[in-house]
């Protein structure tokens, strides 16, 4: 593998690139296709899908570490599913019942054509190559991934793919999330602030997270001087969430670099055209964005 000096490669390269690549993997979180494919399992509360789907790449893994690994779940919710979920299914069946849910739902939303299509074997091609040069220490969701086999069809192999960049730029955001000097709670409405986070619905139905602890943490960061009283980002919170995000880039060039300006250029061109599609076709519910 050779990884070129990346002096032609913009700063923004990696940042760009997530924002069309990680909602090809996220996408099949709300699913209807995964909540089948693992109720047909025996798992069917809404947030042990996640947190099954998610980590079976670890194999039998306790609730420690998938509180470390997501980080922004609130602990005693993890578990209340983790380890008890592998007692109902093997790491092993989730991984086999995932891909066939992610197959069902790309299917259903791209339609065969695209599914088919030289630009979906393109983009897989693209993909995988970036993903070569994502490294694995200190980033235990990205390699537990990578240890899993590249499905054959380019679909799936695209989805694989998206899922490694996902988690390793994910892992390096963890890093530098703490050298911010954010806590879990802290960290998920700072980025709400910023209108790109989740709704503060979700929040609580998902994460975990009470009401009250939501507003300890607003209080806190209010204090601080991070949030306005209206929950708004100061200017000094605003330029924390900025240090963050510019961090988790520098983190996470790696894989562009390698891949290369054009290569960059067009797998955004693509992946723009899929991820648009899945967004078209209801992939995602209306109210995920919103402030905390």
């Amino acid at each position: 593998m050779t990884i070129t000096s990346g002096s032609d490669v913009p700063a923004d390269a990696p940042r760009r690139c997530n924002t069309v690549v990680n909602p090809f993997h996220a996408a099949h979180y709300f699913a209807p296709e995964i909540t089948r494919e693992l109720t047909a399992l025996g798992i069917e509360k809404g947030r042990a899908v996640y947190f099954a789907g998610r980590s079976a790449a670890f194999g039998r893994v306790g609730a420690g570490v998938v509180t470390a690994t997501f980080h922004s779940f609130k602990h005693d919710v993890i578990a209340q599913h983790v380890p008890h979920v592998w007692d109902i299914a093997s790491p092993e069946q989730v991984l086999d019942a995932r891909l066939r849910a992610v197959d069902g739902h790309l299917r259903r939303l791209l339609g065969e054509e695209a599914v088919s299509s030289a630009g979906m074997t393109e983009a897989a091609g693209l993909a995988l190559r970036a993903a070569e040069a994502c490294e694995r220490a200190v980033r235990p969701l990205y390699a537990a991934h990578a240890d899993l086999p590249v499905p054959d069809a380019p679909h799936l192999a695209l989805w694989h793919a998206a899922t490694l960049l996902r988690e390793h730029r994910g892992d390096g955001h963890l890093i530098a999330l703490g050298h911010s000097g954010l806590d879990p709670v802290e960290a998920l409405v700072t980025h709400s602030a910023t209108g790109k986070g989740m709704a503060r619905n979700w929040l609580v139905t998902m994460r975990g997270w009470t009401e009250d602890e939501l507003d300890a943490a607003k209080d806190r960061l209010h204090g601080r001087g991070l949030l306005d009283a209206e929950g708004g980002l100061t200017a000094e919170g605003d330029a924390l969430r900025e240090d963050i995000e510019r961090e988790t880039d520098r983190l996470d060039r790696a894989p562009y670099v390698h891949l290369g300006a054009d290569g960059i250029e067009r797998l955004i061109e693509l992946m723009t055209g899929f991820t648009t599609a899945l967004v078209k076709g209801g992939a995602f519910p209306a109210d995920l964005r919103g402030r905390a």
